[in-house]
């Protein structure tokens, strides 16, 4: 076994501290990296505190991990020593259903094992994520990283990157489509970003007007006060496709009456409580589509990153070290960040 070293939280109301662990031995097909920086995601913080139940203590977090290939096993054909790498939000799948044989892992009928908290097929034990020096992963679920864009500001593309990318690829976003971004937070940074890359008209729906002026240096064409009907019932009947990053619950009748016929909206967020029920009259009268979409398969990210590193496309960070693992958390609850921290693992040798 592999000694290791993380930041792990041992149970739902106590804070993260440090963790001595164990990795398993390479096999095969695994791939050794030397984590160099790790992102902070919401869902990290919900699994922490126990929010989505099903939580095993101790919880290694992290699933937007970036470093450097140190090992190899014997038959690894993909990677090499020395290059760059990442790992996003599973290590493993049945690979025999229908989904996961047509690289839609995420969405496996069997068994998608998650980056933490998910038994680890070859051990059985639990998953630890990315806030931790090392990690050791099937070769099939590594991604190349191109060293061209700054890596701290990869991270977040595994996770954030890689959930608005898959929607927008999939509704065929691009030139001449008007499209809406709802929230500006770690999802919606990117939504725009990627949005705007695609060619598309991009309109950011927002609560807050002091918002404006960063949409707009995101991507964004357009900005729209969602809580003025005014300012919304300019756009009724005239969206190709909506992203709803927002997990909470809100008035989804509002976005649905801004499709054309045949539009989408996509939602992203899974609120704690459940959105009210939509106006299906609404959906009838034009046909609109209410859907929802959850990260990306493994090639589908690989496409994602290598999208990213051709249009110099990054996340908008911050950078800590792992000593202040708590008060980000603290400052997340307050949506207190632009727009997404990394970790940055060098900090974990001053332990």
């Amino acid at each position: 076994m592999i000694k290791s070293l993380g930041y792990a939280a041992q149970s739902a109301s106590t804070p993260l501290g440090l963790f001595t662990f164990e990795r398993r031995e390479l096999g095969p097909h695994d791939v050794q990296i030397e984590i160099l920086y790790c992102g902070v995601c919401h869902s990290d913080l919900h699994t922490v505190a126990n929010e989505w139940k099903g939580t095993v203590y101790p919880v290694v977090p992290g699933h937007e991990i970036v470093g450097h290939v140190v090992k190899i096993g014997e038959q690894v054909s993909k990677f090499k020593v020395g290059e760059t790498a990442g790992v996003g939000c599973m290590v493993d799948s049945c690979r025999t259903c229908p989904n996961c044989r047509e690289s839609f892992e995420q969405y496996c009928d069997n068994e998608i094992i998650f980056t933490y908290n998910s038994p680890e097929k070859q051990t059985g034990k639990t998953t630890y994520g990315g806030y931790s020096n090392q990690i050791v992963v099937d070769e099939n679920y590594v991604l190349r990283v191109s060293e061209k864009l700054d890596l701290a500001g990869v991270a977040p593309l595994l996770c954030a990157g890689i959930t608005t990318y898959s929607p927008l690829r999939y509704w065929k976003v691009g030139k001449g489509d008007k499209v809406g971004i709802v929230g500006l937070g770690g999802l919606g940074h990117m939504g725009l970003k990627l949005a705007h890359a695609f060619g598309a008209y991009t309109v950011l729906f927002t609560t807050s007007s002091g918002k404006t002026e960063d949409a707009k240096r995101l991507g964004a064409d357009e900005v729209v006060i969602s809580k003025n009907s005014d300012e919304m019932n300019k756009h009724i009947n005239s969206f190709d496709f909506i992203l709803n990053t927002v997990s909470v619950s809100h008035n989804l009748d509002a976005y649905t009456q801004l499709l054309k016929r045949g539009g989408t909206l996509c939602l992203l967020g899974v609120p704690e409580n459940p959105h009210p029920s939509p106006n299906i009259g609404n959906l009838i009268f034009k046909r609109r589509v209410i859907a929802g979409s959850m990260i990306g398969g493994i090639q589908e990210t690989q496409e994602m990153l290598d999208f990213c590193a051709e249009h110099n496309i990054v996340s908008d960070i911050e950078l800590i070290p792992i000593q202040k693992i708590n008060q980000a958390y603290e400052r997340m609850l307050k949506s207190d960040v632009k727009y997404r921290f990394v970790i940055d693992m060098a900090s974990l040798k001053e332990e």
